[in-house]
C-alpha cells in the first residue's frame, strides 16, 4: 500500500510521460470547490491586481490575513521570486501591506523546488483569514492500484511531507477502502476520525462529514486525487481544510466542462501546451538531445540508453501510432524550438506506425525548417526499406543506424 500511495501521491514527470497529465487547479479554485460541497475552510478571496488585494483586505472583516501566491507548485512558502522577493506565503496586518506584497508577487515568477530555475508566473494572490490550528492532520482521497479502488488516506501527522511520515512510521498512515458505488459510510468516516484522535463528538462529526464530502467531490468531478494538507482542528474547535490540491482525469474533460474551464495554461510549459494541440505526448526535460520516438515504452527505453552513454534527453516525445508527416513536422518544430538541443535522435519501430511516414515527415521538416542540427535516425519495421531509400534519396545529412546502442552513442557524441 505504501508504494502505491507514494506513486499516487506524487506523480513524477517521467512516470506520467506516456499519458496526458492530470489537470491541476489553483488553491483559490480548490477552496471554492470545497465550499460548494459544504466543506468548511478559512474564508478566502482571490485578487488579480495589487489594487484588488487592497480592496479585498479592506473589506474582509479582519486585518489578520494570510496572502498566498497562486502558483501551481509546492514549496511556495520557501520559494523566491525572480525579483528577489522571498517567500510565496506571508501574513499581513493591513490593506496597505496586502497591496505592497501583492505588487511584489503578481507578474513575477516564483521559483520553488518544483518549478525549476525559471519558476512559474504568479497571476493572482489569495487572501485568507488566519485560523490558528491546535492540531494538523493529513487527508487524501485517491486511486489505489493495489486494491483497484478508491481509498481514504489519513494521518494525524499533517502539515508536513506525508511521504516522509509514511517512510518513518507506516503505522501513522490510516488507509480506508471506499466503495465506489456506496461511498464512505457514516460509521466508516467516524471510525477514521476516532483513529486520528479527535476527542469530542462535535470534532469527530465535522471530520467525518468532511471525509464523506471529499469522496463525493472525487466521484462527481472525476478527480484522480484530492489532498488536504493540512486539515486542522482549530483552537476554537472547528475542523477546517486549510489547503487543498486537486487532480482531475483529463479523459473526463468532455463531461467536466466547468472544471476544465479552470485550467491555467500560463502554469504549464509552452512547448507542452503546443504539443498537446497536435496530440503529441511531449514532456520537456533539461538535456541537449532531442528525441522523437513512437510508443511510450520505447521512448522511455531510448532515454535510458542515451543516459547510459552519458547523454541527457531534452524531451520525452511519443508521436503515437497514428502520426502523419504533418504531425512529425510539428514535432520537429517543437524540438528545435529548444535552444539547448544539439542533436536529434529519431528511434522508430514500425508496427502500426509506418516508417515511410516518419521518413516523409523528417525530410519535410528538415527542408522547410532549414535544419542544421545533426539527425541520427534508426528505423525498424513496417516500410523500413522504403523509408531508408527516401532518406538516402533526399540528399540530406541524416545519419542512419540499425543498432540502437550505436545510434544512441552517436547522438550523444554529436550533442557534446
Amino acid at each position: 500500500m505504501l508504494a502505491a500511495f507514494r506513486k499516487a501521491a506524487s506523480l513524477t514527470r517521467a512516470a506520467s510521460a506516456g499519458q496526458r497529465r492530470f489537470l491541476s487547479i489553483h488553491e483559490y479554485q480548490s477552496m471554492k470547490l470545497l465550499n460548494d460541497y459544504g466543506i468548511p475552510t478559512p474564508k478566502s478571496i482571490p485578487a488579480k491586481t495589487p489594487q484588488e488585494a487592497y480592496d479585498v483586505a479592506r473589506n474582509f472583516g479582519t486585518d489578520k490575513l494570510v496572502i498566498k501566491a497562486q502558483v501551481l507548485a509546492g514549496g511556495r512558502g520557501k520559494g523566491k521570486f525572480d525579483n528577489g522577493f522571498q517567500g510565496g506565503v506571508h501574513t499581513v496586518d493591513s490593506p496597505a501591506q496586502a497591496k505592497e506584497i501583492a505588487e511584489k508577487m503578481i507578474g513575477s515568477h516564483l521559483i520553488t523546488k518544483q518549478t525549476g530555475g525559471h519558476g512559474r508566473i504568479c497571476n493572482a494572490v489569495m487572501l485568507a483569514e488566519r485560523r490558528q490550528p491546535a492540531h494538523e492532520y493529513y487527508v487524501a482521497v485517491l486511486n489505489d492500484r493495489a486494491s483497484g479502488g478508491v481509498v481514504l488516506v489519513a494521518s494525524a501527522q499533517g502539515g508536513m511531507n506525508i511521504e516522509e511520515v509514511a517512510a518513518k512510521d507506516p503505522n501513522a498512515i490510516i488507509t480506508t477502502p471506499i466503495s465506489f458505488e456506496k461511498g464512505l459510510s457514516r460509521e466508516e468516516a467516524l471510525a477514521v476520525a476516532q483513529k486520528l484522535g479527535f476527542k469530542d463528538e462535535k470534532a469527530q462529526s465535522q471530520a467525518a462529514d468532511t471525509f464523506i464530502k471529499l469522496y463525493r467531490i472525487f466521484k462527481d468531478k472525476d478527480a484522480t486525487q484530492i489532498e488536504i494538507n493540512p486539515m486542522a482542528l482549530t483552537t476554537d474547535g472547528e475542523v477546517l481544510c486549510m489547503d487543498a490540491k486537486f487532480g482531475f482525469d483529463d479523459n473526463a474533460e468532455f463531461r467536466q466542462k466547468d472544471i476544465f474551464a479552470l485550467r491555467d495554461i500560463s502554469q504549464e510549459e509552452p512547448s507542452e501546451v503546443e504539443a498537446q494541440k497536435a496530440n503529441l505526448n511531449f514532456i520537456k526535460l533539461d538535456g541537449s538531445i532531442g528525441c522523437l520516438v513512437n510508443g511510450a515504452g520505447l521512448a522511455m527505453a531510448t532515454m535510458d540508453v542515451l543516459s547510459l552513454h552519458g547523454g541527457n534527453p531534452a524531451n520525452f516525445l511519443d508521436v503515437g501510432g497514428g502520426a502523419t508527416p504533418e504531425t512529425v513536422k510539428k514535432a520537429f518544430e517543437i524540438i528545435v524550438s529548444d535552444p539547448k538541443v544539439k542533436s536529434i535522435f529519431i528511434n522508430i519501430f514500425g508496427g502500426i506506425m509506418r516508417c515511410d511516414y516518419i521518413a516523409e515527415g523528417v525530410i519535410k521538416a528538415a527542408k522547410e525548417l532549414n535544419l542544421s542540427i545533426p539527425l541520427v535516425v534508426r528505423l525498424k519495421g513496417t516500410k523500413e526499406a522504403e523509408a531508408k531509400e527516401m532518406i538516402r534519396a533526399s540528399g540530406l545529412t541524416i545519419i542512419p543506424f540499425d543498432n540502437l546502442d550505436e545510434a544512441a552513442e552517436q547522438a550523444v557524441k554529436l550533442a557534446a
